[in-house]
């Protein structure tokens, strides 16, 4: 049914696809480097430069949004779709940039997990939105969807426990504090790839 009523241009799709592109090399990129704690400038730059290449592919999907009159679904969803997508890749940049900023001396396993578990969730969000363009199983995208969101439990349930390793191990105020903020903006982008699971869920539930 869906797909009968969607217009056959496939630049949004286009977009959707590269922004995902862009986001799972972001989370890649940090899970990298937290599992492999060295070079952190110049790991932590080249994770800011696809962050830039993420703004400019939304950059163009929101005025492909002004500017075309038939659009793939309704305005607002992708809108926020797109909008969601960007703030994962924005808040694993900021994750990483404050490795850097924050002079981290050293990784944290629980980060290393967290990271993994976003890595994981951006892959599943970008097949559950390249599965938008031929939708002819909304039940796969659904389950995907519920997938997406058992990871961001996932990720909760390691963000509270890595809390209290961080606040039991001996380390002093100012490196909790540091560690604290990088945590919660890695679970943070979990967060919003279950908004994007949520977006999805909307638009195949309303057209299927």
């Amino acid at each position: 049914m869906l797909e009968k009523l969607m217009p056959k241009s496939d630049e949004f799709f286009d977009d959707f696809d590269a922004q995902c592109a862009r986001t799972v090399e972001g989370a890649k990129l940090l899970h990298e480097l937290l599992s492999d704690f060295r070079d952190v400038p110049a790991r932590v730059q080249a994770l800011k430069d696809v962050e830039h290449k993420g703004d400019e592919v939304t950059h163009t999907a929101f005025n492909r949004l002004h500017q075309q009159f038939i659009t793939p679904f309704d305005r607002g969803q992708i809108h926020t779709l797109l909008s969601r997508i960007d703030d994962v890749l924005d808040l694993t940049n900021a994750a990483a940039a404050r490795l850097l900023y924050y002079e981290i001396e050293s990784t944290r396993a629980d980060a290393t997990e967290l990271a993994r578990l976003l890595l994981i969730s951006t892959q599943k969000v970008q097949e559950v939105v390249a599965a938008l363009r031929l939708i002819k199983k909304p039940e796969q995208i659904l389950a995907g969807c519920l997938e997406i969101k058992r990871l961001e439990t996932q990720a909760d349930e390691v963000l509270r426990a890595g809390m209290g390793r961080l606040f039991k191990s001996g380390v002093d105020t100012l490196t909790i504090i540091k560690w604290k903020e990088i945590l919660d903006l890695i679970e943070t982008a979990t967060d919003k790839c279950q908004g994007v699971a949520n977006v999805i869920e909307g638009v195949v539930l309303e057209h299927s």
